[in-house]
């Protein structure tokens, strides 16, 4: 069993500055076909907040969290920081955690589920980390799926008690609760998990997270929806939106102006990406002021002392021979399993 000695801490990344912004949404989008003035369209929401996004300042504070636990754990590892899209990039992080000796990692992702992009495209990167960096002999695991564990579930409940009890007291007893993650291409979804199990790993994963954050926090009912989709109208997602979803839940009287209320639960997000507070800080909290109705958007899971405690649970599992298999645990970029969360491939345009 591999003696690990570092811990790479792996996330999507984000702009610091608004001159990283366009450099940015040109990693994310590479390959994609997204039009200039998309990007240029998305930028403006970066811009709007000063040109950075809170991600890599959220992970920062939450890697400080996560030394200190492992030191109440008794658990000397180092914690190295890497991205997907921006500085620091996991390949260079990968390149320092060789140099200074590392060669046994256990990598921590900032996304709880399965999927392309929550689980297998962080293969990819752990994949390329390790070609760019060919002179080193690495052993990397990344950590499983968490989306289940019961600290993270605790965290989720106890951040919707929280923002239900911000709203005015009159509006607490009927809120209704929703829980939102971010949408995908609907064949993306179809294509998330083993074919043999049908499909739509990460939309069930959600929908079950859901419900079990609920249970938790004494809800026998709520929604799922969804937010922050892109691309061309004619490409399906997962629906319905957040902002179609306020419209709807008045239209049918389930909340109602003056008095009702919704509680938003960005439950598909570990931290306050741009995603989280442009698409529902603003504009899903500016629907339901045109609307009429009360708005409180809970606090992300990342926030809560729980989340780094659970990273250690993750952690010490791997470190004791225990969760070898479980969902989400590869090594070295390989897939779990041949045919598993598939990339959709995109049709290639005539000439």
């Amino acid at each position: 069993m591999p003696q690990f000695d570092a811990i790479l801490f792996l996330s999507f990344g984000g702009p610091d500055e608004p001159d990283d912004v366009l450099p940015f949404l040109q990693n994310v989008t590479r390959g994609r076909g997204v039009p200039p003035e998309r990007l240029d369209e998305v930028a403006q929401h970066y811009l709007h907040f000063g040109g950075a996004s809170p991600i890599n300042r959220l992970n920062r504070e939450m890697i400080d969290r996560l030394r200190a636990e492992l030191r109440s754990a008794a658990i000397d590892l180092p914690v190295y920081f890497g991205n997907r899209n921006w500085h620091p990039l996991i390949e260079d992080a990968v390149g320092s955690m060789a140099a200074a000796g590392h060669r046994e990692i256990l990598v921590f992702t900032t996304s709880a589920w399965g999927g392309y992009s929550g689980c297998r495209q962080y293969d990819e990167d752990i994949a390329r980390a390790l070609v760019a960096n060919p002179w080193a002999e690495l052993t990397m695991r990344k950590l499983p799926h968490y989306w289940d564990h019961p600290l993270f579930l605790e965290a989720c409940a106890d951040a919707v008690v929280a923002a239900r009890d911000s709203l005015p007291a009159d509006q607490r007893h009927a809120a209704r609760l929703v829980f939102t993650a971010h949408s995908i291409p609907q064949a993306a979804d179809r294509a998330a998990g083993l074919p043999a199990n049908g499909g739509g790993l990460y939309s069930r994963q959600i929908a079950e997270a859901s419900a079990r954050v609920a249970q938790l926090c004494g809800y026998a009912e709520f929604d799922q929806v969804w937010q922050s989709r892109s691309g061309p109208p004619e490409v399906p997602w997962l629906d319905p939106d957040i902002c179609d979803h306020l419209e709807g839940l008045v239209a049918q009287g389930t909340v109602s102006p003056g008095t009702g209320a919704v509680i938003v639960c960005p439950v598909g997000f570990v931290s306050d990406h741009l995603e989280v507070v442009w698409d529902l800080d603003n504009e899903a909290r500016e629907k339901a002021a045109e609307l009429g109705i009360g708005f409180a958007r809970t606090a992300t899971a990342g926030e809560d002392p729980r989340f780094v405690r659970m990273i250690v649970d993750l952690v010490a599992a791997q470190l004791e021979g225990r969760d070898e298999t479980a969902p989400g645990v590869t090594e070295n970029g390989m897939p779990c399993a041949a045919g598993c969360c598939e990339p959709v491939r995109r049709p290639a345009k005539r000439r």
